[in-house]
């Protein structure tokens, strides 16, 4: 501050400020430091959160594949059920009908079943019911099956039967007494039969 300055007031506006560098470059610094020092803090939350919302999206993504497992494994579970049922119901009408079914042979073997609407009816029954895989088994002159046959009887060999195999080593079905049905490989009821033994 100069002498004359001193006296006078207008002077003192008109003389320069002095600074250690520009007012712009102290201004920008001010501002740089300013900005790091609250852009830090932000930082590291917004890291912090990240990582929180990562350990969710891998927790969420185990859930669902976990869900999904359990939807493929309820899926298979009720088609194989669903097979089962369907396999048991077919059984059951057709262990149901095996009655019916033996009347109708028997009334064959006696020849009252030759032709007619009645033989007619009974054909059309017959393969109806082989459409769902029932097949009528046992006969005479077959080797004994216990899985496949129920002996009712045994008795002596009638060596002068030319339906006998003449070549039998085994227990076999001389006379069936009630024809045996199956549904695929499942038996429903096996053949009773009279079985003998070759002398």
């Amino acid at each position: 501050m100069t002498e004359a300055s001193r006296h006078d007031p207008n002077a003192l506006a008109e003389e320069p400020v002095t600074t250690t560098g520009s007012f712009p470059e102290a201004a920008a610094e001010m501002a740089n430091e300013t900005e790091v020092e609250e852009t830090a803090p932000p930082v590291a939350g917004a890291v912090a959160q990240i990582g929180a919302l990562e350990a969710q999206l891998a927790e969420r993504t185990a859930d669902l594949q976990r869900l999904q497992a359990e939807y493929v494994n309820y899926k298979r579970r009720v088609d194989r059920d669903r097979a089962l049922v369907q396999e048991r119901a077919v059984k059951d009408v057709l262990e149901s009908v095996l009655p019916v079914l033996d009347d109708i042979q028997a009334a064959r073997d006696h020849g009252d079943l030759v032709e007619g609407p009645f033989a007619a009816i009974a054909d059309k029954l017959e393969s109806t019911l082989g459409k769902y895989g029932l097949q009528r088994f046992g006969s005479k002159g077959e080797s004994f099956d216990p899985m496949q046959h129920e002996a009712l009887m045994h008795t002596p060999w009638p060596a002068d039967d030319a339906e006998l195999p003449g070549d039998a080593t085994a227990t076999t079905v001389v006379m069936v007494l009630q024809p045996g049905y199956r549904a695929g490989e499942q038996v429903l009821r096996p053949a009773r039969v009279a079985v003998a033994d070759p002398e």
